[in-house]
């Protein structure tokens, strides 16, 4: 999208109602239940990565590799991962050495914790533990009493990845109210090293072996482990619930409903009106000609600052736009034409106002679950999103008949903050920050309406579709 469309496009939310429980539409529902497959085969950023490449290879998209040379070609599908991070993208028919990206972008991670070094510990009482560290800004007391899993991926001495997940196998427990009377009226307060270590068994320290655990889940032999990034994943499935089955609850709705959105719409910009099997595409998209190479692109450790080498800080996404514009004979004059041309949607989920704590929010600016998405503002930058970029949002929230709501923060609430300014800062390329209001951001379990992710999911295929 050019910087005249930007200019010309018309600005202001669309006014339409939130949507009522006894017409949630039957594509909203078959979306949410799409989305909860999706969380179920990602208990980890690997996963997450994997099962996006997955989807993709089964419509049609060619797996590239970062060590092999590249035959991007006009009218080709791609994709390509980086350890937790991946990126999917057509190229057009017309696609020339200036032609302009449109970029639809996530996270893959979600807070929780992760397996330590030297992660088998005996703790009192005969209970078999496992050490583990805090990632990123869990809210502690929801893991608490569920049951979790360890997921991620080992590498052996030979330098194999192996994706391994346990299921159900580990349990933080609580203290039991006889134990400590004052808890409700004092508040819970958990020691991160402490309060926070995981049981999985009972017996002898000698019998414990959580890393034998993970070997036998790879098929390996566990003295042939040469590394891993393991973390623990909350196991319940994903449902929707309450009056008329309008709500939406899961683990790792940040930021896997972003991601889910996004590879959705642009597997469904690709399909050409066919619903490739497994990927819950909607039938209703059509590939259209497009004037801009459309783009997915999720990446890893957001929930810690993206300064990885998979991160939005690190040089994945810069490097996968600098090949494909050499394959088109883009030199540095028209990759910079280029990049001034394209928009980055940047899609992470944002609060949606708390009905026992709406003192905390704006008190103009009241985003509600089922208003659609969100177009996410601040004035210090925590969010890329500027003039330009909000009316290239309201107007494709506008073109796929979706309405769209603002979020900006309480002056005494500072916000967090997205891939958006990083990647931004890094590519210079025009980006727009969104989501989806959700409650419980940052449990174990998040809460969302049935609509809002199907919303997001169109709107982003109309900001594709330019």
């Amino acid at each position: 999208m050019t910087d005249q469309n930007l200019t010309t496009a018309q600005s202001g939310p669309v006014e339409i109602a939130p949507v009522q429980p006894a017409v949630v539409p039957a594509e909203a529902r078959a979306h949410a239940e799409d989305l909860g497959a999706f969380v179920a085969a990602s208990p980890s950023s690997y996963h997450a990565a994997a099962e996006v490449a997955r989807r993709a290879q089964a419509a049609g998209f060619t797996l590239l590799a970062e060590d092999a040379a590249w035959g991007v070609t006009r009218g080709g599908r791609y994709v390509v991962v980086r350890d937790g991070s991946v990126i999917a993208f057509t190229v057009p028919d017309a696609a020339g050495p200036t032609t302009p990206f449109t970029i639809v972008g996530a996270h893959t991670d979600s807070t929780g914790f992760k397996l330590k070094p030297k992660p088998t510990t005996h703790g009192a009482g005969g209970w078999w533990q496992v050490g583990v560290e805090v990632y990123g800004g869990p809210l502690l007391n929801s893991w608490l009493d569920r049951e979790l899993e360890l997921a991620g991926r080992i590498v052996t001495h030979d330098g194999t990845e192996h994706l391994v997940r346990t299921g159900p196998m580990l349990r933080i427990p609580q203290l039991a109210i006889h134990l400590d009377r004052g808890v409700n009226d004092n508040g819970l307060t958990l020691d991160k090293q402490r309060h926070t270590q995981p049981v999985w068994g009972l017996g002898d320290a000698q019998s414990a072996d959580v890393l034998a655990a993970l070997a036998a889940d790879a098929g390996v032999d566990p003295a042939a482990i040469g590394g891993y990034d393991v973390v623990l994943a909350e196991t319940q499935p994903a449902r929707a619930f309450g009056a008329g089955q309008a709500l939406f609850a899961s683990a790792r709705l940040d930021n896997l409903l972003s991601t889910h959105a996004g590879l959705t719409a642009l597997l469904g910009r690709a399909s050409s009106g066919v619903e490739p099997a497994g990927t819950g595409v909607s039938t209703s998209s059509t590939s259209e000609s497009s004037t801009s190479i459309e783009m997915f692109a999720a990446f890893d450790h957001e929930e810690i600052g993206s300064a990885s080498r998979s991160g939005a800080a690190g040089s994945f996404l810069e490097e996968v736009l600098v090949r494909i514009s050499t394959a088109l004979g883009a030199g540095p004059e028209e990759r910079s034409r280029a990049f001034a041309a394209s928009l980055h949607v940047s899609s992470d989920v944002g609060h949606a106002v708390h009905p026992n704590y709406p003192e905390r929010h704006d008190p103009a600016n009241h985003p509600v679950a089922g208003g659609g998405p969100i177009l996410k503002i601040n004035a210090n930058q925590r969010y890329a999103t500027d003039a330009h970029g909000a009316a290239a949002w309201n107007a494709a929230c506008r073109d796929a008949g979706v309405p769209t709501q603002e979020f900006v923060s309480s002056n005494v609430v500072p916000c967090g903050s997205t891939i958006g300014p990083i990647s931004a800062t890094r590519l210079g390329i025009r980006t727009v920050d969104v989501g989806v209001p959700i409650l419980s951001m940052h449990s174990a379990r998040e809460l969302t309406a049935v609509v809002d992710p199907w919303y997001l999911s169109r709107a982003m295929s109309a900001v594709l579709r330019g």
